[in-house]
């Protein structure tokens, strides 16, 4: 792929700080600083998702290393059981670093949560099996996957309202389309690696030693993360929220997080909702429906899902720069218009069986998808004031990501099973796309203009 155009500046010994200004007049940032922020937060992203890739396509080893049973379905279950705790605690998380993050920076908040994530991933590399120290491997595997779960209650909010924050009004949407662009280049680094490692290792190897190295990778990745958001400043709207109380930030009651932001919270449930299942019907469940349910050859489906999450990643930033130029509120109900109108006829291609016909049906449910990953980390943050945006949105977010979101694949699975009808996730996205269509209705456009409770931000003129 060509050079980003977030790429990194030349390394210097000063780093720019951006000035706080007075009340309503612009802000400018240097677009060195801004790139930088883009790329620190971009990778945490990534770093979460490369977990997510790794552990989806390693389960079937993970049960067998951490919970022997006769059973290869029992096994797999309770892989997945430990997974899913993740996401019990992610509001947890979020209701914990995201008050915390409008109280004392976005930068030392997103520097924890860095290190939270990389600890627990790369801790699951270091567990002895269960054959060595028995029931406290799956233990200490829950131990880490509820670790890397509370640290993501607060990342992704976080590294949106960062980025938000840094971007100039006009280039909002295509500075935070970078965000997502990390989701899916460590989905794909950590699918891929697994595909690599599962067809040059033996089973033997794999199963001793070969399924740690994915999960030890992320030591390296997290020092690296650390290490550029160590070297950023807080943001110029955060900066400008201290001025004013010119002391110390005061604490904003949870409550009043909650309450005095219902409205915008309820609309960012919504946005979430049909983000989040169909993110995840697309890159969580439809591998395992194209094996299960349609007897596809498994790697030809993976490498069918990692074709489509590359096609995403070209499209990503054209779309993001889309968005500045017509507005979220367009991009996003094209994206529910199009899963309400085409969910069906792409899953009823998909369904044909051929490999074309796969290709084509998820392509065009990816491409679908881009209008969501491009438009949310631009939209999500300008629904919230500056005081409380990282703590509402962390809220909004992570509840409606566990309660929808990664229940996904379960309750699909469930209506297949319970109705016998195979286009239950057609059906799904469809609901979703209702649900995301009304919380669009309501939303205000933010394309283009300065974010509540900030000054006008603008890139400054070298």
């Amino acid at each position: 792929m060509s050079a980003a155009p977030v790429a990194a500046a030349p390394p210097s010994r000063t780093v720019p700080v951006p000035v706080p200004r007075a009340a309503g007049a612009p802000t400018a940032t240097d677009p060195a600083l801004v790139r930088r922020a883009v790329k620190a937060a971009a990778l945490g992203n990534a770093m979460e998702w490369f977990d997510f890739g790794v552990y989806s396509y390693i389960a079937v080893t993970l049960g067998k290393v951490f919970f022997p049973s006769g059973n290869p379905t029992a096994q797999l279950l309770s892989t997945f059981g430990a997974f899913a705790a993740a996401f019990l605690v992610r509001p947890l998380g979020g209701m914990v670093f995201g008050p915390l993050g409008d109280r004392v920076g976005r930068q030392k908040v997103l520097a924890v949560t860095m290190i939270m994530m990389a600890a627990g991933t790369f801790a699951i590399g270091l567990i002895p099996s269960y054959a060595t120290i028995g029931v406290w491997a799956p233990v200490l595997l829950l131990a880490a996957r509820l670790v890397q779960g509370f640290s993501t209650g607060g990342e992704y909010a976080g590294a949106s309202t960062f980025i938000a924050e840094y971007a100039p009004d006009r280039r909002r949407g295509f500075l935070g389309s970078w965000l997502e662009f990390g989701t899916l280049a460590g989905y794909i680094g950590g699918a891929g690696l697994v595909t690599l490692m599962t067809a040059l290792l033996s089973d033997g190897d794999l199963m001793s030693w070969g399924w740690r190295i994915p999960f030890l990778i992320a030591g390296p990745m997290g020092i690296v993360g650390l290490y550029l958001r160590m070297r950023l400043e807080e943001t110029p709207a955060f900066a400008a929220e201290v001025e004013k109380a010119e002391t110390t930030r005061r604490k904003v009651p949870l409550r009043e997080m909650v309450t005095g932001q219902w409205r915008a919270l309820l609309l960012c449930v919504g946005l979430v909702l049909v983000f989040n299942v169909t993110d995840y019907m697309l890159l969580s469940y439809m591998p395992s429906y194209l094996t299960s349910e349609l007897k596809y050859d498994e790697t030809h489906g993976l490498l069918v899902v990692l074709a489509v999450m590359a096609l995403m990643m070209v499209v990503q930033p054209f779309a993001g720069a889309l968005t500045d130029r017509v507005g979220r509120r367009p991009v996003i109900a094209a994206g529910c218009a199009g899963f309400l109108l085409l969910s069906v006829p792409a899953l009823l291609l998909i369904r044909q069986g051929s490999l074309l016909a796969v290709a084509l049906g998820m392509a065009a449910l990816g491409l679908l998808l881009v209008c969501f990953t491009a438009s949310m980390p631009s939209a999500l943050p300008a629904l919230f004031p500056t005081r409380v945006r990282y703590g509402s949105l962390s809220i909004g977010f992570n509840v409606s990501v566990s309660l929808f979101g990664g229940t996904t694949p379960l309750v699909v699975t469930a209506l297949i099973g319970a109705t016998g009808n195979m286009m239950m996730p057609a059906y799904y996205m469809m609901a979703a796309a209702v649900v995301g269509g009304v919380a669009v209705w309501f939303m205000t456009e933010s394309a283009g203009r300065p974010l509540p409770g900030s000054a006008p931000a603008v890139e400054e003129r070298k």
